[in-house]
């Protein structure tokens, strides 16, 4: 079984013998149970982290020992997912599964299909619900980074990103170029749009195509809002992004 990793602030990476504490020190030693002599990891959320060796274990808190030094770069080519806001949680499970297939930043979009639409106090309550899933997700794939969360937008502000993009593909039930055959770009962002349940209107896939998006395919079927994503990152991953 693979080391449980902790997130913590980064000043705590720079000793030789970290403490984890507050939350993530209360889930380690009481739910985790933790206890000496076991190892553990340690990550900023940034690329740095380290393994630890816990020397002691009390209510709340772990003292350990640094025993390896660990650096996950910034990849060359970032992937972020545009993910549609979905009912019943399936915008989460999107994000949760996309952490564990490497995605390097999630960017929530309210589509003109979207059923949930976040407005006035519903916003900040809705990020931090985004920000805990990432969090957890990154811990649960064992990620020294952690997926950026990217503020909402709309119409206007998604195609600000496609401007800012290497290269935009949108998953499109009616496309004809398949995700898999399409050439990476080496660096920059590769942002991957997802639309709603009800999926991306016209006028959203002729801006996006006018702005020089490329609408792809994954398969013959038509795979949910929750799935699609992670299923593209899968595809992305066996072309050559986890190799």
């Amino acid at each position: 079984m693979s080391d449980p990793l902790f997130l913590v602030d980064p000043e705590e990476l720079g000793t030789d013998r970290p403490r984890l504490q507050g939350t993530e020190g209360r889930h380690a030693a009481t739910v985790q149970r933790i206890t000496a002599g076991e190892t553990v990891l340690l990550s900023d959320g940034r690329g740095r982290g380290a393994r630890c060796r816990v020397l002691g274990a009390e209510r709340s808190e772990l003292q350990l020992e640094v025993v390896e030094r660990l650096d996950e770069p910034e990849p060359a080519l970032r992937v972020v997912l545009a993910q549609a806001l979905a009912k019943g949680d399936r915008d989460l499970q999107a994000i949760e599964a996309a952490t564990e297939l490497d995605v390097d930043e999630v960017v929530p979009w309210q589509a003109d299909r979207s059923v949930v639409r976040w407005r006035g106090e519903r916003v900040a309550k809705s990020l931090r619900r985004w920000d805990q899933a990432l969090g957890s997700a990154t811990k649960q794939s064992r990620r020294l980074r952690r997926p950026a969360l990217g503020q909402p937008v709309g119409r206007t502000g998604l195609l600000d990103r496609v401007a800012g993009s290497a290269l935009t593909l949108v998953l499109h039930e009616e496309a004809t170029e398949p995700l898999a055959s399409v050439d990476l770009p080496d660096s920059g962002d590769l942002l991957l749009v997802v639309g709603p349940e009800g999926g991306i209107s016209p006028e959203e896939l002729d801006d996006l195509v006018d702005a020089g998006a490329r609408p792809v395919r994954l398969g013959r079927t038509v795979l949910r809002t929750s799935t699609a994503g992670p299923a593209a990152l899968a595809v992305l991953g066996a072309s050559g992004r986890w190799r």
